[in-house]
């Protein structure tokens, strides 16, 4: 089977960049998957992503070494298996407020007898290669995001459950659970503690941690706190702000050039 690079590079102490995609576009995904990302994330809750669409994008993903992870909309065990039959190297599940919860995601994504996922790996073992079935329990990553309070409170006990890899900070929603208006890349004291916290709790019962960020300079700091990836904006904002940068640029130069400077 393929290996799935990001466990060896966390083991070894390596910090990775995830990439995030919520643009529906095969090309797109591609597009970014050429530009050094460690992984990429499909986002299927709040891109505009559906699921044949993120089929196309995990196969332009797959023209390159960089590791194919998705966002499920929900924690749903038809999305769950469906996702990984299609070759998700990792799964990102949001709302995970508790152990069970957390202990229904590693059931779903995991063949017996650690699990009830259903065989059928139909892209997957395409992708992987045709040992799949024998190794993909080892080798595909189960993520769970906290941005509960139930998830914060819980955090111990979600980190527990064997055979989840690790937890995902979704730091809108973890705001907003926390009192405060949604966004990234907080200064809150509130905040930063429980964000510093959830890294260390991790490390501390052996797990990988990621979040989501919006500046390199954010980035870094997660990093120097303990976390082992973070994602870097989304496609759509990286558009954007090119875009808006760019314009900007221009059209002032164009001003600057019609006062004679």
């Amino acid at each position: 089977m393929r290996e799935n690079r990001l466990r060896r590079l966390w083991r070894d102490g390596k910090k990775t960049v995830n990439g995030w995609l919520g643009i529906p576009s095969s090309f797109s995904a591609e597009l970014m998957a050429h530009q050094g990302y460690e992984s990429i994330t499909v986002d299927m809750q709040h891109g505009v992503v559906d699921y044949a669409t993120m089929v196309e994008m995990l196969q332009a993903i797959s023209t390159t070494d960089t590791v194919p992870m998705v966002r499920v909309p929900w924690r749903e065990p038809g999305i769950v298996m469906k996702t990984l039959d299609a070759g998700a190297y990792g799964i990102i599940c949001p709302m995970v407020s508790s152990r069970e919860e957390a202990e229904e995601l590693v059931v779903w994504g995991r063949y017996p007898p650690r699990g009830t996922r259903s065989f059928g790996p139909i892209r997957a073992s395409l992708y992987a290669g045709s040992d799949y079935g024998r190794h993909a329990n080892a080798e595909v990553l189960l993520l769970a995001m906290i941005e509960t309070r139930g998830g914060v409170e819980n955090l111990d006990d979600i980190l527990s459950v064997e055979g989840l890899d690790g937890v995902y900070i979704g730091p809108a929603d973890l705001s907003l659970a926390l009192g405060y208006g949604a966004g990234f890349d907080r200064e809150e004291p509130e905040i930063l503690e429980v964000i510093t916290r959830i890294a260390e709790r991790a490390r501390a019962h052996g797990k990988f941690a990621g979040i989501h960020t919006m500046s390199p300079a954010y980035a870094r700091r997660m990093w120097d706190l303990g976390f082992h990836f973070v994602s870097l904006m989304t496609d759509a904002r990286i558009l954007a702000n090119a875009t808006a940068a760019l314009l900007a640029e221009l059209r002032g130069g164009a001003a600057e050039a019609e006062k004679g400077y």
